[in-house]
C-alpha cells in the first residue's frame, strides 16, 4: 500500500475485483469504514462526533431504501420534508443533517479516493452531491433556539431559589431523607446562574477549579472559577476557559455547601464538586429534572431549560453595567454576536437607557 495514500481511500478499505454476497452492504459498510478513517486519522475528530455523523448517514440511507451511488437531490430532498413535517426538527438540526450528508457526499464522490470508480465497476453508477445550496438550509439568522427560552427575570429568579431553599427546610423539618441532596441541588442551581455555566460545563467542575482573584481578595479562594469542559467546535476537544466571579451572594452560598454538606457526600479522594446519592458525579439529567420540577411547581414556562440560567446570567450583567466584552469572554464566546443572542434585557433597563441618551440632546433652538 503506498504510504502517501490518504485516509480512506477505497482501495484500503474494500478489495478490488471481490464480488460480495451482500454486494451493496458491503460497499457501503466499506465507504463508512473509510469515512471514519478520514475523518479520525486524517482530520483528527473526536470519535464521539464521527460516531453521531454516522448515525445521520445511515438514517438517510435507511430512509433513501437506496445505495449512496443511487441518491438524488430529490430522495434528498424527501427526507428532509420527513423531518421537517412528520418529525418536526428544529431549523438548527436540520442543518446539521444537510452539513453531514454534504459533507458524506463530497467525501464519496471525491476522486482522491477511489469510491465513484468501485462504484462504477461494481453498479454501473457513481455517487454524486445531493445537497446544493438551492435544497438545503441557508444559516440566514444568529438565533434559531425557540422563543420561549427566555431569560428568568429576577423575580423568577428569586423565586427559583425560594423554592429551592424551602425543599431543603421542608426536609430538614419533616426528618426526611435527602436535605443534603436538596442543599446540593439548590447551590447548583445558583452556581449554574452566578457563573454562566453550561450545564454540562456545571456537572464537571472539581472543587480544584475554584481559586483566588490576586484583585479581589475578599472572594477568598472562590475569586476564579477554571471551566475545563467547555462546548467545543464541532470534533475539536472541550474548550476551557477561566470566568472571574462577580456575585458575593454566591461565594458564601458555594462556600457553605462545600464546607458542610459536601463533606457529607464525597466518596474516596475524588475532587469533584457534585456527588450523587450513590456516590458518584452527578449526572446533568439531575440538574435538568430538579430545574424542571421547581419550574412546573412555581407556573413558569415549560420551555425554561437549566441553560435559561445561562441568559440569565448575561442578560443581568449587562444590564448592571458590565461591558460586552467582558460579558462575552465570561461566557467564552468567540463572537459578541454570539453574546447578542443571549442577552435580552428588561424594558426598565431599556427605557433607562432611552432616558439617559435622550438627555444628552441638546434642545433644538427655534422650536416652539
Amino acid at each position: 500500500m503506498d504510504r502517501k495514500s490518504p485516509a480512506g481511500m477505497a482501495s484500503i478499505h474494500l478489495v478490488e475485483g471481490v464480488a460480495f454476497l451482500d454486494q451493496e452492504s458491503s460497499v457501503f459498510e466499506a465507504m463508512i469504514e473509510g469515512w471514519c478513517a478520514q475523518q479520525l486519522g486524517g482530520r483528527r475528530l473526536q470519535k464521539i462526533t464521527v460516531e453521531n455523523r454516522v448515525h445521520v448517514v445511515r438514517q438517510f440511507r435507511t430512509h433513501s431504501g437506496v445505495g449512496p451511488w443511487e441518491w438524488t437531490a430529490a430522495g434528498f430532498d424527501e427526507w428532509m420534508m420527513d423531518l421537517v413535517s412528520i418529525r418536526q426538527m428544529m431549523p438548527s438540526t436540520v442543518r446539521n443533517y444537510q452539513i453531514v450528508i454534504r459533507q458524506f457526499c463530497d467525501f464519496i464522490s471525491s476522486s482522491h479516493y477511489g469510491w465513484a470508480k468501485q462504484c462504477e465497476e461494481r453498479f454501473g453508477t457513481h455517487p454524486i452531491q445531493v445537497c446544493h445550496d438551492w435544497n438545503t438550509r441557508p444559516h440566514i439568522q444568529e438565533d434559531e433556539a425557540n422563543p420561549r427560552r427566555r431569560p428568568l427575570t429576577r423575580g423568577e429568579l428569586q423565586q427559583l431559589f425560594d423554592r429551592a431553599d424551602d425543599e431543603v427546610q421542608t426536609r430538614l423539618a419533616a426528618g426526611r431523607k435527602g436535605a443534603a441532596a436538596a442543599y446540593r441541588d439548590a447551590t447548583l442551581l445558583k452556581v449554574v446562574y452566578a457563573w454562566g455555566l453550561r450545564a454540562n460545563e456545571a456537572m464537571m467542575l472539581d472543587v480544584t477549579d475554584l481559586y483566588r482573584n490576586p484583585k479581589i481578595p475578599s472572594f477568598g479562594d472562590f475569586g476564579f472559577l477554571r471551566v475545563r469542559y467547555g462546548k467545543a467546535s464541532r470534533g475539536s476537544p472541550p474548550k476551557a476557559r477561566t470566568v472571574a466571579t462577580v456575585m458575593p451572594w454566591a461565594v458564601n452560598a458555594l462556600k457553605d455547601y462545600m464546607d458542610n454538606v459536601l463533606p457529607m457526600m464525597r466518596y474516596g479522594t475524588s475532587n469533584a464538586l457534585w456527588f450523587s446519592e450513590r456516590s458518584r458525579r452527578l449526572g446533568v439529567r439531575s440538574l435538568s429534572d430538579r430545574f424542571a420540577l421547581y419550574r412546573d411547581e412555581l407556573g413558569l414556562d415549560s420551555a425554561l431549560s437549566p441553560h435559561c440560567l445561562r441568559h440569565s446570567y448575561a442578560t443581568h450583567l449587562i444590564e448592571d453595567g458590565h461591558d460586552p466584552l467582558f460579558v462575552q469572554r465570561q461566557l467564552g464566546h468567540a463572537y459578541q454576536s454570539t453574546t447578542g443572542i443571549y442577552t435580552h434585557v428588561s424594558e426598565d433597563f431599556a427605557n433607562r437607557i432611552l432616558r439617559e441618551a435622550l438627555a444628552k440632546i441638546p434642545p433644538l433652538a427655534g422650536l416652539t
